[in-house]
């Protein structure tokens, strides 16, 4: 089974979603499937140095080949010519193509092209179809859609969707999809740093809890509620520690807005700004944090939810974080709306039951192994490659 992959970017400056092709790509070559991810060497917006990659030429990654087009003519969009040349002189050697990313020009344009190749493709939105999202540059998107995106799900052999919640609110100008609902992944780590190593490096105290955002810094991402429910929980006299890691090239604005709100608050003693976190010393800060808490306004998945899981640590998440049901059944950690009030009351619920948080994180790490581990979601999308592939050799 042959398979292309194509996602805009993989720079880790998008954020988990685009990072998610990568571990997709190696779980499915460990399971034998020959697997071409074809992306840019895009970086972020102008200002930001591309990629150092080679460019054009298969680079072996993992068990799977990884080829890097250069972003031209229009950086800003993450497009590539070079690439939509590719696709079309190989597109015969295929079996199916993996799109990930709509409203992109890139991926927009390597869907029509693959329609036109005869190539069965899936797409995967990355939350681009649910009605939040479609708010942003409404007239825009509404036109673009309806020329460019509508044609594309009609013709898609399948839509990827990350979770149940997101299958069902998604838009879909008015077309019928045939849904495949498969999360993501995330790995499940053997060796952990060693307990309190993270803390240590922060000067946080082993017996203050710990309340870790690690997420983009983006206005969708509930900061708004987060920081005003911190500060009533301290003006009630809750001892903890709050962890800020992340960051937002894309919208240096608003991450200087939330740095100065911090700044001028009551919990500037008690928080830790860390900018963006990777390796050792997020897998050692997920670890050692108390509660892992993301009251994001709408989230598809929510990879570092389940990242959070994996080593153990309970999560607070907001109810438009779609894979909300699953966290909630498996009692690993607490659901809450888009409300202040219900999440500083949940948070305080939280802070006050050290045994709960511990049950919970335990139960957190079970549901991330049976469910989203990358071996068990590389076993389902090969099912789903398989049916599409016999559906057209019939």
């Amino acid at each position: 089974m042959r398979i292309i992959q194509i996602v805009p970017s993989v720079s880790l400056v998008y954020g988990g979603p685009s990072q998610m092709v990568l571990g997709l790509s190696q779980a499915l070559a460990a399971e034998g499937v020959e697997i071409t991810l074809l992306t840019t060497n895009t970086n972020g917006d102008m200002g930001q140095p591309l990629l150092d990659v080679p460019i054009a030429k298969p680079v072996k990654r993992d068990g799977y080949e990884i080829i890097y087009f250069p972003c031209s003519p229009f950086r800003r969009y993450k497009f590539s010519l070079g690439l939509l040349q590719w696709l079309a002189n190989h597109a015969k050697d295929y079996h199916l193509a993996h799109i990930h990313a709509l409203f992109s020009p890139v991926s927009t344009a390597a869907a029509t092209l693959a329609r036109y190749r005869s190539l069965p493709y899936i797409l995967r939105p990355l939350g681009t179809l649910d009605p939040a999202d479609l708010r942003k540059k409404r007239q825009l998107k509404k036109i673009y859609g309806l020329l460019l995106e509508k044609p594309n799900l009609a013709g898609a052999a399948g839509v990827h969707f990350t979770s149940e919640e997101e299958a069902k609110i998604s838009e879909r100008f008015g077309i019928y999809t045939k849904d495949l609902v498969i999360p993501l992944g995330v790995d499940l780590p053997g060796n952990l740093p060693k307990k309190g190593t993270a803390r240590q490096q922060l000067g946080i105290s082993s017996d203050r809890p710990l309340i870790l955002f690690m997420s983009r810094i983006d206005p969708k991402k509930g900061l708004d509620l987060l920081i005003p429910a911190l500060e009533a929980l301290q003006e009630q006299g809750l001892d903890f520690q709050f962890v800020l890691a992340g960051a937002n090239p894309q919208d240096l604005a608003y991450e200087t807005k939330i740095r100065d709100r911090l700044k001028t608050s009551k919990l500037q003693q008690r928080t830790i700004v860390t900018g963006f976190v990777r390796g050792e010393f997020k897998l050692g800060l997920l670890a050692d944090a108390d509660i892992f808490i993301l009251p994001s306004y709408y989230e598809n998945f929510g990879i570092a939810v389940a990242e959070a899981m994996a080593v153990g640590t309970p999560v607070i998440i907001s109810n438009r974080v779609h894979i909300w049901q699953e966290i909630e059944a498996a009692v690993a950690g607490w659901v809450t709306p888009c409300e202040l009030d219900r999440l500083t009351k949940v948070l305080r619920l939280a802070l006050k039951q050290p045994l709960e948080r511990e049950q919970r994180g335990k139960n957190a790490r079970i549901l991330v192994q049976q469910k989203y581990s990358w071996r068990a979601i590389a076993q389902q999308m090969i099912e789903a490659y398989r049916d599409i592939i016999n559906d057209k050799n019939r």
